[in-house]
């Protein structure tokens, strides 16, 4: 009934700007054949009485609505077409914007799987990053834990008088054993006074030995930092100067050997923070460490100053084995001269081995091109026809072994062969 109804709403018809559809052009034809019967009945019933007279004007008024009949059947026949074909028509684009909209389902439906196989993918390595991150938060915490420890147990060392003495000492070993040779230095070595440095450096050429003592005045300076007020900062420095003061002087004291040690002394601070607090706040301290032959030597210092002595070091070790250097260099220019008349040697063979070659390569040229000559039957001309009895006999002029060898037919049969250079 929709179709059908669809069918019906459909324009038919075009008459100027008004269109008419396949229903009302229906129902005026059925209005028109119904108009049309009830003129005959009317005409018919007032003409009763005339039919005689009205007869001619019947039969034409029969002729035209048979000839309207005629064309309303005609225009209903074109009509029943054109709804045949535009029920085909519908039906055709039916199919299309069936197929259409299965196509574009299908497309659909595989994007929206394609798209979730996607979202699931990303997802998965998204959750498979985020636990490799976590497990390297994780690793983080861990050392951070473990870190926290480490300087628990530092902060444990360095509350120790002992232990923080013992620290410095072995950070300031630490620095020298990379820098130097083992022969260079020795730790805990006694003095002819009877006093042990933390460290005792040997210099080269005989000259006097270089101390190095570790100190680590930690609880003055700790207490500074802490110094709540004034008074309290001023205390604490004068504290700190007094620890300064009471280790330069027994460095400069028992370390300090006419002859045996260097006339000045390193005094090692094995923090960077304390070194620049007493460069910065002490400069009286810093005149009498130098007034006294004391130089106070922070480990990025100490690293700088163990570079130079390396470095001489190595220049006292150069200027001892000058004489060997120089041995060894004389035989690498033997060693090079007698190379060098080797390959020239070995240069003189390869270019008269090249030379063997292309002679060889020559004669090969030439044997080619007789061997063509004898495959192609060129042989020279004999001159004008003799005599049996005067014409030569080769075998009789050949001589030696060439004449046992000949062919019989030697005396007939000559070659025309072309010397060569060689």
């Amino acid at each position: 009934m929709n179709e059908i109804s669809q069918i019906l709403e459909m324009p038919a018809l075009t008459i100027g700007a008004t269109s008419f559809s396949v229903g009302e052009v229906t129902i005026a034809g059925f209005l028109l054949l119904v108009l049309v019967f009830l003129a005959m009945v009317i005409s018919l019933w007032r003409n009763g009485r005339a039919r005689a007279v009205a007869a001619a004007e019947a039969a034409e008024r029969a002729r035209e609505t048979e000839d309207r009949m005629a064309d309303i059947l005609k225009a209903q026949s074109e009509m029943q077409g054109r709804m045949a074909s535009l029920s085909d028509v519908f039906s055709t684009r039916h199919g299309e914007l069936n197929k259409v909209l299965s196509d574009r389902l299908d497309g659909m439906t595989n994007r929206i799987g394609q798209s979730m196989h996607d979202t699931a993918k990303s997802t998965h390595e998204n959750l498979a990053r985020l636990q490799e991150r976590l497990a390297v938060i994780d690793t983080a915490q861990n050392n951070i834990q473990a870190l926290a420890g480490q300087v628990v147990e530092l902060q444990a060392i360095l509350a120790n008088k002992q232990t923080r003495g013992a620290f410095g000492q072995n950070r300031m070993e630490a620095i020298v054993a990379d820098g130097l040779p083992s022969n260079a230095f020795t730790f805990q070595a006694t003095l002819s006074n009877g006093s042990r440095p933390d460290c005792v450096i040997t210099m080269p050429n005989g000259a006097p030995a270089l101390v190095v003592d570790a100190k680590f005045p930690l609880e003055a300076w700790n207490a500074i930092r802490s110094a709540e007020n004034p008074e309290r900062a001023k205390q604490a420095g004068q504290a700190f100067r007094r620890d300064i003061e009471v280790h330069i002087k027994a460095i400069s004291e028992k370390y300090l050997i006419q002859g045996e040690t260097q006339d000045t002394a390193f005094m090692f601070v094995p923090s960077e923070s304390i070194f620049a607090e007493i460069h910065e706040n002490f400069e009286q301290l810093i005149q009498k460490a130098h007034r006294a032959r004391v130089i106070i030597v922070s480990p990025s210092l100490l690293m700088l100053s163990i570079q130079v002595l390396q470095a001489i070091l190595k220049d006292a070790r150069m200027r001892e084995q000058a004489h060997l250097i120089q041995g060894e260099v004389i035989r690498l220019i033997e060693d090079v001269g007698r190379l060098d008349d080797r390959v020239r040697k070995l240069q003189t063979h390869f270019s008269q081995a090249s030379k063997d070659i292309d002679l060889i390569v020559t004669s090969a040229d030439k044997l080619t091109k007789r061997g063509r000559k004898i495959e192609d039957l060129e042989f020279a001309d004999p001159g004008p026809p003799q005599s049996p009895e005067k014409l030569p006999d080769a075998a009789t002029e050949m001589k030696g072994p060439a004449a046992k060898n000949s062919p019989p037919n030697a005396g007939q049969l000559r070659l025309r062969v072309v010397d060569g250079d060689d």
